[in-house]
């Protein structure tokens, strides 16, 4: 089934848990990999601001992580007062599915808001895919270097 109301994204890396978790739960880190979002600032306290590389305009993020479970949700918006939880990301433990120690897998999910259009739809599960394997490798070139 092709879920009309849940998108997501997942990929091995080749670091150890906690180091998945930063980037995933830092919002600074994000803008060298978040494509909606990109080059990020904090705008406030909490809050990271970056522009979009599709139409230029700024996207507000609000992290709120969860270290002991390795999650993270994110509240999105255009601005600081339309921010709203949109997406969730969760890393798995290698080992938890029979890899290494020295592995993990980091998920990326959105949910479809009831007023987005089947191309914009479409457009944000394309670019969490791709955004996954811009992830890998900036842990993994991280990670040697």
């Amino acid at each position: 089934m092709i879920d009309p109301h849940c998108h997501s994204s997942s990929i091995l890396v080749a670091v150890e848990p906690s180091r998945a978790f930063r980037i995933m739960a830092d919002g600074l880190e994000q803008g060298r990999w978040a494509w909606g979002s990109w080059q990020r600032q904090e705008h406030s306290p909490g809050i990271y601001v970056g522009d979009s590389i599709f139409d230029g305009r700024p996207t507000y993020v609000r992290l709120h992580p969860d270290p002991e479970r390795l999650l993270v949700d994110y509240e999105v918006g255009r601005s600081p007062d339309a921010m709203q939880f949109r997406n969730m990301s969760r890393v798995i433990p290698g080992e938890l599915l029979g890899h290494g120690p020295q592995t993990s897998v980091i998920s990326l999910l959105t949910w479809r808001l009831a007023s987005q259009s089947d191309e914009a739809w479409l457009q944000m599960g394309t670019v969490h895919e791709a955004e996954m394997y811009l992830i890998r490798g900036l842990l993994e070139r991280d990670a040697k270097g």
